[in-house]
């Protein structure tokens, strides 16, 4: 199994056992808000290196 793969399982994973312990309007608040404040940590250099690269990865 890819690593990919891998971290894709444990997104799901992760994401039914957090509506199956909260709320569903706070276990979306949590899918949501980790990433987006993850990327927001990110300094302007890495945030363009992290769109260089995903803009590269869609045109394979």
């Amino acid at each position: 199994m890819s690593t990919n793969a891998k971290v894709a399982v444990g997104g799901v994973a992760a994401g039914a056992i957090l509506l199956w312990l909260l709320p569903f309007w706070a276990a979306v608040l949590v899918m949501v808000g980790v990433p987006a404040v993850a990327y927001l940590t990110l300094d302007p250099s890495q945030r363009r290196r992290l769109r260089r690269v995903t803009r590269k990865e869609i045109g394979r």
